[in-house]
């Protein structure tokens, strides 16, 4: 009985369905008695039964849709464990049930560094068979003091790759990143101390990344491109080699030269057990973004990588940087980060080429100008054989342009969409989940975007009249009202300045006039205009 009185609680949200079903059935009862009993029947009497009859069905109709709507909310809030806000959940996230969700496309991404983590990040929400690519790449560097004790491989991007996957991103990330400052531990990081322990236990480097995918109960899993130790080795314009991979940027600028080509030492690194049967089976593989030598070409380099690449059915698609990189890509365009790609590799990498819009407030590049990057040019008309999708990509966070997780994994999933739509799967389980979700995280995010505005906005104490002359205002005024408002403020000191310096023009003048009448003789001065 308890449990039967539970689904009347106020918070269920029951007691309104089955109101309007109840009124239902008395109005659909009302209309087949006015029938029956009837002796005469008239067009207007007719007429009047039947709506009435025909609004209790529809309400019945109603009440019986909400409430199984309802029902499948509650349980939702009560059994999926992947939900932060258990409250008013929406019906379309049953579509993204557990089940569904394993069944999601099979994705590979290959990288490193804060690009392949952005990746991770978006593409989360809509599938768990996720499989990052990562190089340890960091050989020969110098290691920090904890590495040094624990004898510990460099697992920087490792480490941020499963953070990424998470589920509580942002715990994980302070876990890991975790910093012991007392006792016989101090100085010592966590990451570095449960790798140790996981390497310990299991026996070997691989096993240890593997077993964390469980532990952590991650959304897919990271995997290291090699368990061989490589070294990046970047051989310049002007014949000098670089064995460093953290003073390639360096040297680059002191010589005043350019990359010529990117090597592996020893050139024959073999791929990590899984990394070449996890592209074969890939649905879509994503190359980028990152830093191009010495994240995205190096994972490439390592046999056997290229070439499963290549012969894979999956849809390959690289994600452009927005902003070049000192010592690495100065100068680069769009154009080139993919031909060094195709020198490197050869051809077949890619299919599709995702690259950003470009417009980001002109005050952001200023800042990234002054040390020597700029926006990648979008010269993709030279470039054949690959498709290219221009998106919005790109974000301001904590005054950095970065690609935006959403944004890009959006990006992703609709390619994935619309290629099972060419090949008539709309019907397909897959393309159902995927493009319901796709439809929610867009609502989703409008509205989220659309609070953070608002919250700023009031905030800032502009709401109200100015809020009110903005709303008729062109999407080009809306995204560049910073920028706008303080050309306007500097014009309007210009024009107080200008106006200062006339008033104070006209009082010296004024007093330069009184000056020389008072130097005038009394005699002039007293002298009378005779008629």
């Amino acid at each position: 009985m308890k449990g039967f009185m539970h689904w009347f609680k106020s918070s269920n949200k029951m007691k309104r369905w089955m109101f309007l079903i109840l009124i239902g059935i008395l109005l659909a009862c009302y209309g087949l008695a006015e029938i029956i009993v009837m002796r005469e029947i008239s067009f207007q009497e007719v007429g009047k039964v039947v709506l009435i009859f025909v609004i209790g069905f529809i309400a019945i109709v109603l009440g019986l849709i909400g409430l199984n709507k309802r029902t499948l909310e509650v349980l939702i809030e009560a059994t999926d464990e992947r939900m932060e806000n258990k409250k008013n959940v929406n019906i379309k996230s049953l579509i993204f049930n557990k089940t569904v969700y394993d069944k999601g496309p099979n994705i590979v991404v290959i990288g490193g560094g804060t690009g392949l983590n952005t990746v991770l990040t978006g593409l989360k929400n809509y599938t768990s068979n996720l499989t990052a690519i990562v190089a340890v790449s960091d050989y020969g560097e110098e290691a920090t003091n904890s590495r040094k004790e624990l004898d510990m491989l460099p697992l920087g991007d490792i480490k941020d790759s499963i953070v990424s996957l998470a589920g509580k991103e942002k715990q994980m990330e302070k876990l890991m990143n975790y910093e012991f400052t007392n006792g016989r531990l101090r100085g010592l990081n966590f990451s570095d101390i449960y790798f140790s322990a996981m390497k310990n236990i299991t026996g070997n480097f691989e096993d240890s990344i593997v077993k964390s995918n469980q532990i952590f109960n991650m959304v897919g899993k990271v995997m290291p491109v090699t368990l061989d130790e490589m070294k990046i080795v970047a051989e310049l314009a002007n014949g000098y080699i670089v064995e460093e991979k953290s003073r390639i940027p360096e040297v680059v600028s002191d010589k005043l030269t350019k990359i010529n080509r990117i090597m592996l030492s020893p050139s024959n690194c073999r791929p990590a057990p899984g990394v070449v049967e996890a592209i074969k089976n890939a649905d879509c593989i994503i190359i980028g973004p990152g830093s191009l030598y010495t994240n995205v070409i190096p994972n490439l380099l390592v046999n056997g990588v290229a070439k499963a690449i290549k012969e894979s059915t999956a849809i390959k698609v690289y994600i452009s940087n927005i902003m070049t990189e000192p010592g690495q890509t100065d100068d680069y365009s769009v154009a080139d980060h993919l031909n060094a790609i195709t020198e490197h590799c050869g051809t077949g990498i890619i299919d599709y080429c995702i690259y950003d819009t470009g417009e980001i407030v002109p005050e952001f590049i200023k800042k990234y100008n002054l040390e020597g990057q700029d926006l990648v040019e979008q010269d993709v008309d030279k470039i054949k054989g690959i498709k290219f999708l221009q998106r919005n990509l790109s974000m301001i966070s904590n005054d950095m342009i970065r690609h935006d997780p959403s944004l890009v994994a959006e990006s992703i999933i609709e390619l994935i969409c619309d290629d099972l739509k060419y090949q008539d799967k709309q019907n397909d389980p897959q393309y159902l989940m995927l493009n319901t979700k796709l439809r929610e995280e867009k609502r989703i995010n409008k509205i989220k975007k659309r609070m953070a505005k608002k919250e700023k906005k009031q905030s800032e104490g502009k709401v109200g009249k100015r809020e009110k002359e903005r709303k008729g205002k062109s999407k080009f005024s809306s995204k560049y009202r910073d920028r706008i408002e303080s050309i306007r403020e500097s014009d309007r000191i210009v024009k107080r300045n200008v106006e200062k310096n006339q008033v104070k023009k006209r009082k010296t003048s004024d007093l330069s006039g009184k000056e020389e009448s008072k130097t005038k003789p009394k005699s002039a001065r007293g002298r009378k205009k005779t008629p």
